[in-house]
């Protein structure tokens, strides 16, 4: 989304729309109050027209100094990435409830809200602000090109703000016009819609995006959406819809449809200089890193967050991803604590499974060697370069030790300023030019890619393999392999031996869990595929294991003695950094971590494998969920599959109608979201 730096416009179009919006009632689906009043030069000054639409990108927005990698529009947090194998942690839908109702927080209550006085930034506002712009404009003088390209970026964001519930709930209200009760004959009481029909909408919004949005704007309007943008939504929406969640029969004419979706996306961004992003010729993990680095006139950013370094000001907003990675020994704010869960997830660097015939030996020891590329840009792993502009060196050190002989678990730590959670980091998306005395690790303006071309050609992967073209859609997930720098050492990049449609699926389901991991892509794609558990036999077809039943996990890395005896000592007695022990009466040091020479024979990687081998044992961390109780295990329930309403919608329009699966003020909900 676009970068906001016409600074005093948005200023004076926000507080025009703030005046506009006050007095607000308590109906969450309209805002009863005439509008007649509104200015009408925001529809004949095309400065101030695109102001108002710059506003509505404002709208959608991360807020500033949010984890853009696990964030999403419907909890305003992390919590969906906790609901998946990504993060850990207890959420509203991931714990066990005495049952499944619209009194409980597990009622997602991103539907909707009773309005207050104040004017807030919610689902019904913000589809309010795009229907009275899009009804608006067509009645004043500006040119019919300036409006269109105006137009064609409120129908996207009003086909993604519906999707997003959609995908959630099911079929909702279609609201297309403003209601305004003062004086009107409009009908308030705005039934849910058949969930086709939202589909249908959907589409239909897209489609006239797409049909009234350049293929690429001017340098100065980098990050607005494009045709191929809006196009590419179009086909993540198919997709979804073509997906077992909305699909139980796997009707292949939905499938087909997303095919043909995502080609004709994949082939408009072509056109327009979008593909997969490369350095010059290169394809490998450092490529795949910059990526994420590269701003204007990146051909990888579809559909684009954009952030700036100003702080203070509500209408500018920060990326809060650095600080939320960053370790807290260098003054980060250690937060983001990935599972052991994902790290397993990645393959070997020729693209096979650990234990698969004919790939890598695997040491669970060293579970760093020989993994795919991607492995080493998505996670800072004991030991691991991960560089900073005051640190091109910088390694960090997770390791620690037991404090008591007779200890369990270790708690002494190379961690003085406090360790993450699972004992390893998320590096992804991460800037290794970031400087901590410039405070980019606390104000990151690093932008944030909400559709990356390799999700085109990985939608159009999936759908080429649920229209029955497997071999094709193996031939899109080797592109993306390719492109990360993944071995061929078997000509088909570890993908050789898929046979059946499922196997396929299986494939590309991996590949995106691994291309886009921590990009609040996989919770999506748990649901859509219904592998939370295998109720639907999902999880059986596809060779997944379920998340109901388990724990997600971390490491602890500790030091041994020479001996094979664990070392006990006190945090200041770190056994292998030497600065600890210069006028250190405790016990010596058994081993350097960094060496300034290195032993005859060894460079900085085959010294690290001595280390893990001589000194270094592993302990699965299970502390990540919850201990209390200290049987915690994931719990899942499928009505979540389409949320119900909760008590705050029932209560203030009873007239709608409570999801099936779901209790409501009048009895078992009836609305089926398949229909």
């Amino acid at each position: 989304m676009k970068k906001i730096t016409q600074h005093n416009r948005l200023i004076a179009i926000a507080a025009l729309l703030l005046c506009v919006m006050a007095g607000c009632k308590k109906d969450f689906l309209v805002e009863k109050r005439d509008l007649s009043g509104i200015n009408e030069q925001v529809f004949q000054d095309s400065v101030l027209a695109t102001a108002y639409v710059d506003f509505v990108y404002g709208l959608f927005l991360p807020p500033g100094g949010c984890q853009v990698g696990s964030w999403f529009l419907a909890t305003n947090n992390a919590q969906f990435s906790q609901t998946s194998e990504e993060l850990a942690g207890q959420t509203n839908w991931n714990k066990e409830w005495a049952s499944v109702s619209y009194l409980n927080a597990h009622a997602l209550p991103y539907f909707g809200t009773a309005l207050t006085g104040s004017v807030g930034n919610n689902t019904w506002s913000r589809i309010r602000q795009i229907n009275q712009f899009i009804d608006a404009i067509d009645n004043y003088g500006l040119p019919q090109y300036t409006r269109n390209k105006l137009k064609g970026q409120m129908f996207f964001f009003r086909a993604y703000q519906y999707f997003d519930l959609v995908r959630l709930y099911g079929g909702v209200p279609l609201i297309l016009h403003v209601l305004n009760p003062v004086g009107g004959e409009q009908k308030l009481e705005v039934p849910r819609s058949a969930t086709s029909a939202c589909f249908d909408q959907i589409v239909k919004d897209l489609d006239s995006a797409t049909a009234m949005l350049p293929g690429r704007w001017p340098d100065a309007d980098w990050g607005r959406i494009t045709s191929g943008g809006a196009a590419a939504f179009k086909g993540r929406v198919l997709l979804t819809y073509a997906s077992p969640q909305f699909n139980r029969n796997d009707d292949r004419g939905r499938w087909k449809k997303a095919y043909d979706a995502n080609l004709a996306a994949k082939n408009l961004l072509t056109a327009n200089g979008f593909g997969l992003y490369k350095s010059g010729d290169l394809a490998n993990a450092t490529a795949w890193e910059n990526m994420f680095l590269t701003e204007k006139n990146n051909p990888e950013a579809v559909i684009v967050f954009g952030f700036n370094t100003v702080i203070g000001d509500q209408l500018q907003k920060w990326n809060g991803w650095e600080n939320a990675t960053r370790p807290k020994e260098i003054f980060g704010g250690g937060g983001v604590s990935p599972t052991k869960q994902m790290v397993d997830a990645f393959p070997m660097k020729d693209g096979k499974m650990p234990g698969q015939p004919g790939t890598y030996t695997y040491d669970a020891k060293k579970f760093y060697k020989n993994r795919d590329p991607r492995f080493y840009k998505t996670f800072a792993y004991n030991g691991a370069h991960w560089p900073y502009s005051e640190n091109r060196n910088f390694r960090i050190w997770t390791y620690k030790w037991f404090a008591k002989a007779d200890a369990t678990t270790p708690a002494s730590t190379t961690e003085q300023r406090g360790a993450n959670g699972s004992g390893i980091y998320v590096r992804k998306m991460s800037n290794t030019g970031a400087s901590i005395t410039t405070g980019d690790f606390q104000v990151s303006g690093t932008d944030f890619m909400e559709m990356r071309f390799a999700e085109v050609i990985l939608n159009l992967a999936e759908s080429a393999i649920g229209n029955d073209n497997t071999g094709e859609g193996i031939e899109y997930i080797k592109q993306i392999r390719e492109r990360a720098g993944v071995e061929n050492a078997d000509g088909s990049f570890g993908l050789g031996g898929i046979t059946g449609r499922d196997q396929a699926f299986a494939a590309v389901l991996n590949e995106r869990k691994i291309e886009l991991a921590y990009e609040s892509k996989r919770y999506w794609d748990l649901r859509r595929w219904m592998l939370f558990n295998n109720d639907y036999g999902t999880c059986t077809r596809l060779g997944v294991q379920p998340l109901d039943g388990t724990r997600r996990t971390g490491y602890f890395i500790y030091v041994k003695n020479t001996d094979g005896t664990k070392y006990v000592g006190a945090n200041n007695q770190d056994p292998l950094y030497k600065a600890q022990h210069t006028n250190n009466n405790g016990p010596t040091l058994i081993a350097e971590r960094e060496p300034a020479v290195y032993p005859p024979g060894m460079d900085e990687n085959s010294y690290l494998d001595y280390l893990y081998d001589n000194y270094f044992e592993i302990i699965e961390k299970n502390d990540l969920d919850p201990t209390n109780p200290a049987d915690w295990k994931f719990k899942w329930y499928n009505a979540y599959y389409f949320f119900g309403f909760s008590q705050s919608i029932m209560n203030n329009s009873p007239y709608l109608e409570q999801t099936k699966d779901w209790d409501g003020l009048n009895g078992a909900g009836t609305f089926d979201p398949l229909k």
